[in-house]
């Protein structure tokens, strides 16, 4: 049974309101419910009690009105009696319109999915343990967006859904998502007791420029003060690198995946990929970058040296590297690499391979890997919520909901992070990535830190950690035990000492 928190006789009325909506709507879910279970686990050998709270909480509009649910995951340590000092992780994924799910049941949490130590599909499906999860040192609580997972829009005062237009404006845009959140987090941290913890966001791909839109929001709007922020496989977060750069930002993911599938000739072959990446990377920005950044202007004999370094680092031969003028998409790389043995390799982990009905062409059909994530965790994550969590409900669980089109103007998030960090001397930012990432490269995670703090004034609060996987770096086992060790020593870094006072 669910038990209702705060629900009012308001949204009641408008939920029975079904006669205005589609078929689909009329499967309703309870705007303002929880349910609560007590659990046990085992985190880096030690017991870990604790109560999983999982429910629906309103997202209010300025008149105080219901306008949407959020659906929510909320663990929280119970043998631990001192909360005030006790860390809180808000997670968020990405997409933009991607549940919440995969960092759930893959990361952080207390369950993880039943999968082999790569990361491949198991059966039967379904979650076992995590021995590594952050709950031994913060309480979690995993955030579904409008639309994902089972967080859904509610219909206005007269019943009617919102149009199409309506909602756009309202939910599905940069700082749309932001503004809405950042109210829905300080709506949870009051009613969960939780405004003396130290507060940290994590979010993953599209989630990063979220939490850092989120990180001025909350100081600026909601007066809510962040000690951390976790970009997991970061986006661009509005930070301008068109052009040469985000050329020439690929090579170093090219050199890590073809490093992966055999692909480098054997001086290189036989090296380390932490040894062969800071070459890479040097070669990247002192040569490569220039290079493209000269156009038509290069000497043909530059141009030839360049290519055959690139050529040599990518796996690909010297003429395709020409041929695209040294600036090879994404798309084909995931194409050609492999072409000779009729493979492809997947965009956000190249570790994956696919196979297209024609080994011509100059991009994949299909992403490998994220046929392969949704054949694991769409069955574990409705199984688990309703079997383990005790939450029921017919509404569709979202892996992937109606968002589009996604209004990305004015997306300052990037500045915004930086400005939160330059008012809030306690914040510090961690930067996760992993280098077989296509989609989010890891090199372009850098230099988002780079260019975040161009004075460098800051560059001392910043951190980058990289993975031998890819953009769900933890789905490997062994960088999940790693990810999760490099986020608690994080977490408990960031927290300063007692009476030591936030000031420069």
């Amino acid at each position: 049974m669910l038990r209702f928190l705060n629900i009012s006789g308001l949204i009641a009325a408008l939920l029975l309101a079904s006669w205005h909506l589609t078929a689909a709507e009329q499967i309703q879910i309870d705007a303002d419910a929880v349910v609560v279970t007590e659990h046990r686990t085992e985190i880096n050998g030690k017991k870990v009690n604790y109560k999983a709270h999982t429910g629906t909480q309103p997202v209010w509009d300025d008149e105080g009105n219901p306008v949407a649910t959020l659906f929510y995951t909320y663990y929280q340590r119970t043998d631990i009696k001192d909360t005030a000092s006790r860390p809180l992780l808000i997670s968020f994924n990405g997409g933009p319109g991607s549940a919440s799910v995969w960092m759930h049941v893959a990361y952080t949490g207390p369950k993880v999915l039943n999968v082999d130590d790569e990361g491949y599909p198991l059966q039967p499906y379904g979650v076992k343990t995590n021995p590594h999860s952050v709950l031994d040192v913060a309480d979690i609580v995993f955030v579904n967006p409008v639309n994902t997972g089972y967080s859904r829009v509610l219909p206005g005062k007269d019943g009617k859904m919102p149009s199409k237009e309506q909602q756009q404006k309202m939910f599905f845009g940069v700082n749309a998502d932001v503004k809405y959140l950042a109210g829905w987090i300080n709506t949870f941290v009051t009613r969960y007791q939780r405004w003396p913890s130290p507060k940290f966001l994590i979010g993953e791909s599209y989630g990063t420029t979220r939490v850092s839109g989120l990180a001025l929001a909350l100081q600026n709007q909601q007066w809510m003060y962040l000690n951390g922020v976790v970009l997991v496989s970061p986006t661009d977060l509005g930070i301008e690198r068109a052009g040469p750069v985000k050329a020439a930002n690929r090579l170093p993911y090219f050199a890590a995946t073809a490093w992966y599938h055999n692909k480098l000739a054997e001086s290189l072959q036989q090296k380390d990929l932490y040894d062969i990446l800071p070459e890479v990377e040097a070669f990247t920005l002192d040569q490569y970058l220039p290079a493209l950044a000269k156009g038509n202007a290069i000497s043909n004999e530059e141009k030839q040296r360049i290519a055959r370094q690139v050529a040599s680092y990518s796996g690909l031969t010297t003429e395709a590297v020409l041929q695209n003028n040294l600036d090879i998409p994404t798309s084909y790389f995931w194409k050609e690499l492999l072409r000779d043995r009729g493979m492809t390799v997947g965009r956000l982990d190249s570790r994956y391979l696919g196979i297209d009905k024609r080994d011509a062409g100059d991009k994949p059909d299909y992403n490998a890997e994220l046929t392969s994530w949704l054949h694991s965790f769409t069955p574990a994550i409705n199984h688990y919520l309703r079997s383990e969590l005790n939450y029921k409900t017919d509404i569709k669980y979202n892996m992937f909901g109606p968002v589009h089109p996604w209004d990305r103007s004015d997306d300052n998030t990037g500045e915004n992070l930086r400005q939160a960090m330059a008012q809030n001397p306690y914040l510090k930012v961690l930067t996760q990535s992993g280098y077989y990432d296509g989609a989010t490269n890891y090199f372009d995670g850098k230099y988002n830190m780079w260019q975040l703090d161009p004075g460098g004034k800051m560059k001392h609060r910043m951190s980058f950690k990289g993975y031998r996987s890819g953009h769900m770096m933890y789905l490997r086992a062994e960088d999940l035990k790693k990810s999760n060790d490099d986020l608690r020593e994080f977490i408990l870094n960031a927290i300063p000492a007692k009476d030591a006072a936030a000031k420069y």
